[in-house]
């Protein structure tokens, strides 16, 4: 019967959990799907492109989610429980509080290891897709982004400017600078131009124009009946370059046994002793940061040791959401403090365990204290 009744209690719990992390990291993701537009508008990439980078993105929101919705979740499936009289049922039926909450520790355990492993796997990866899908996809919509007396530096090193454009796409006076990092430039004139497919690349076809040429402060110049101009190998002002979250774990403590030698890690820029910090920060984030779960979970438990009738129920509850609003804001905040000195993070990773250990110990103290009234 007490199998029954947990099993029933923590399905609701984690119903709610479910439905709650689906909703909200759904309205978080359309909102920055919003913001992601510029892929398109200012990049010129295609709508595919655009679709799956937005989507890769969503394992992201949904770990940041997680430790709210779960702590949503849980509180509110035992408030209604309350509420609805269904606690006495557990209570009537033997069941002690304090089985009610070792299990529902076990339970936080197991979710603390699937948060784990997927802000250490499933998220790194997802964001490293996002990234090499970025740095992989050509720019197609260049001519879209291109419009009449207006200059258009999408993308690096590239600024076009045309005088005029036909409802064909045909452009007229053309203007081209390519620009490199050495300072060398190129800047072409043409007084025609059309986007046309050539060899699956598309390319700007340029008509009855002019090219002068800057390299090494040697400038030369040359004229033109047509001239191709190919974009396959131009890349836009997004960044490209892999970010510390887009790491794997692996990597991660990799890089920091090469910093430990003094060495840097090849193919991997940001395994450095100045990014020693950041590189801390993330491993905190995918570790420490799950390990607030429990904590979370027991102070929704809280709710069972107040029964509705007390007529300082609601002041209770609204004390017990605040209490576990702290402590989320506090695992959020917490990674900020972390710093590029080992042995000074370690009162952050010890936290959570501190405020897990207070919490079961207030929880042993309270049913004690409870019995020895009673009896």
């Amino acid at each position: 019967m007490k199998k029954i009744l947990f099993r029933k209690l923590l399905f609701d719990c984690l119903l709610v959990f479910l439905m709650f992390l689906v909703g909200v990291s759904l309205i978080i993701w359309v909102f920055q799907a919003v913001n992601f537009l510029d892929i398109i508008i200012d990049d010129g990439r295609n709508a595919n492109v655009y679709l799956t980078y937005t989507l890769l993105n969503l394992p992201k929101i949904i770990g940041r989610i997680i430790p709210f919705a779960i702590f949503f979740g849980f509180t509110y499936i035992l408030i209604r429980y309350e509420m609805n009289n269904e606690l006495i049922i557990f209570w009537n039926t033997g069941v002690n509080k304090i089985e009610l909450i070792n299990f529902f520790l076990r339970i936080s355990f197991l979710l603390t290891l699937i948060q784990i492993i997927f802000l250490a796997l499933i998220v790194p990866k997802s964001q490293e897709l996002a990234r090499s899908l970025i740095k992989s996809s050509d720019i197609d919509f260049l001519e879209d982004l291109i419009k009449p007396k207006k200059f258009i530096d999408t993308i690096k090193g590239l600024t076009i400017y045309t005088e005029e454009k036909n409802k064909d796409g045909t452009l007229k006076n053309i203007y081209i600078k390519k620009s490199s990092i050495d300072g060398n430039f190129q800047i072409t004139f043409a007084k025609k131009g059309e986007f046309v497919n050539k060899s699956k690349d598309r390319v700007l076809v340029l008509y009855n124009g002019q090219t002068l040429n800057s390299n090494n402060g040697k400038i030369t110049n040359f004229s033109f009946s047509q001239s191709d101009f190919g974009m396959s190998e131009m890349n836009t002002h997004t960044t490209t370059a892999n970010k510390i979250q887009e790491i794997s774990s692996r990597n991660l403590f990799i890089c920091l046994k090469f910093i430990d030698n003094k060495k840097q890690m090849e193919n991997m820029h940001n395994c450095t002793v100045q990014n020693l910090r950041n590189i801390y920060q993330e491993i905190f984030k995918r570790l420490i940061k799950p390990m607030y779960i429990p904590s979370l979970i027991l102070i929704a438990l809280f709710l069972i040791m107040k029964s509705k009738e007390d007529i300082t129920y609601t002041k209770f509850k609204f004390l017990i959401f605040l209490f576990g609003l702290v402590i989320i804001v506090l695992s959020e905040s917490s990674s900020g403090y972390v710093s590029s000195i080992y042995f000074e993070n370690i009162k952050f990773i010890l936290l959570p365990i501190t405020i897990l250990v207070f919490l079961y110990i207030n929880f042993i103290y309270q049913l004690k204290f409870k019995f020895k009234n009673l009896s």
